[in-house]
């Protein structure tokens, strides 16, 4: 199958899956997944599965990315902080739509292997941190919009104190059995509909131990 021919039907199973909002659509079509997917699974980067990453990660299922995006609606002038760049897939999606994209990471390696790829993308306004994604990045704060990929018991405070007034903040609230995703602006919460994520974890792991000469 060529390649224009898999990303027919890349946004076709997308349509089928429930992801209809235009600029979710464009913003996915535009963002290659095979420059983020893992090399040796290239061949699976335009079926709508979520794949593995180092460190029992995974890239999110890309019907999954366009239901975030949709609800998340970045806008042309955003600045929005990410929780969790894994693969930076997303991150890539998001940077198609807002004017600048903070991503977080707690994995050295992750976090520098997605710099890399927004380089060769020359995606100049997204900037990867290794950092703990509770403690949100502040330095760059406030931000117009906060998307968190991990389920979290409640939102952190640290979030919520880094969003502009007004501002959306997405995450997935729950247990590792019943999550859902629940959109927050205006201090009120909105209930998107159940959603799987596995748990935000904290801190930032520290370096592997040099090996022996």
């Amino acid at each position: 199958m060529s390649d224009a021919a898999r990303l027919m039907r890349f946004v076709l199973e997308l349509r089928q899956a429930g992801v209809t909002d235009a600029r979710a659509l464009s913003a996915l079509e535009r963002t290659p997944r095979t420059h983020y997917a893992p090399e040796h699974l290239d061949g699976l980067a335009y079926d709508d599965i979520s794949l593995p990453l180092a460190h029992a990660q995974t890239m999110t299922k890309p019907s999954v990315v366009g239901r975030v995006l949709s609800a998340l609606a970045p806008q042309p002038g955003d600045c929005v902080l990410e929780i969790g760049a894994g693969s930076g897939y997303q991150t890539a999606c998001i940077a198609n739509l807002a004017h600048k994209v903070v991503t977080l990471e707690r994995w050295r390696d992750l976090t520098v292997n997605a710099r890399s790829k927004f380089g060769m993308a020359r995606l100049m306004r997204v900037h990867a941190h290794t950092a703990d994604g509770f403690e949100g990045w502040a330095a760059e704060a406030p931000y117009d919009r906060i998307v968190v990929n991990g389920a979290l018991a409640d939102i952190p405070q640290a979030l919520l104190d880094q969003l502009k007034p007004g501002g959306t903040l997405l995450a997935a609230l729950g247990d590792a059995d019943s999550q859902r995703l629940i959109r927050y602006r205006n201090e009120r919460r909105e209930d998107l509909g159940p959603i799987k994520f596995a748990p935000l974890e904290r801190g930032v792991p520290d370096e592997p131990a040099a090996l022996p000469a």
